[in-house]
């Protein structure tokens, strides 16, 4: 956790995710099918997973460019398996620029485009259950990118879809070289960079939800607040 009596301060922003207005002006990268039954945000891949392998996969980016110093707050609802969730966050251009600069590379959803390209970010996989080994021992991962970066992990409680008792409230916090991440108030992972062994420290940013498909999962409550340290 920050060092610091920490608590949640103003709100940055707030999204139901909802309805189709909800998401004007969010960005996909890639090919995701977006649909709103029961009021929440339903993501799933629109390319065929065996034909298109990678190509497959998506993000989806929230506009806004956030601050450091914030807690993320979202709900989660897992569908369909196999997949994998993901969240990036604190991301800009190697040099800065805005996330969607038109100075950067064209982004399609291809994980190398994210982890090896010309874009800096922090990215927490909370859902992996893809491939046979992350369903077998699974846990939540936290990279620093660019340069793929694994600098820390976590035991995933989430249960396969079919057993799930959705939503999950998932709560991120980033705040300087912190980042501390919990699951319906259980801590998951946490990790303090020194600004060294990966590069310096990430400031504020974009973010993004990715899913790797085959998966279906729902989202809503997203919210961003200040973190505040008396």
């Amino acid at each position: 956790m920050p060092k610091c009596n920490a608590r949640e301060g103003s709100l940055i922003y707030q999204n139901p995710l909802s309805s189709p207005e909800d998401l004007r002006g969010w960005v996909m990268e890639g090919k995701g099918i977006v649909r709103f039954p029961n009021g929440r945000l339903h993501m799933e891949n629109e390319l065929d997973a065996e034909q298109y392998g990678d190509d497959a996969h998506f993000v989806y980016w929230c506009p806004e460019t956030f601050p450091d110093g914030i807690v993320v707050k979202w709900d989660f609802y897992p569908v369909r398996e196999p997949g994998l969730c993901m969240i990036f966050f604190a991301a800009t251009g190697i040099n800065g620029e805005d996330l969607f600069d038109g100075r950067l590379a064209e982004r399609t959803g291809k994980y190398p485009q994210y982890h090896s390209g010309d874009i800096n970010t922090l990215h927490l996989s909370y859902f992996r259950h893809k491939h046979a080994d992350e369903r077998a021992f699974r846990t939540c991962n936290l990279r620093k990118s660019r340069g793929f970066h694994l600098v820390c992990e976590g035991a995933d409680p989430l249960p396969p879809a079919n057993d799930a008792l959705p939503p999950y409230r998932m709560k991120l916090i980033k705040d300087g070289v912190s980042v501390h991440f919990s699951i319906n108030g259980l801590p998951i992972l946490e990790w303090e960079d020194d600004g060294r062994r990966f590069g310096p420290v990430y400031g504020g940013g974009k973010i993004g939800f990715r899913q790797m498909a085959p998966l279906k999962a729902a989202y809503a409550n997203f919210e961003v607040r200040r973190l505040l340290c008396d």
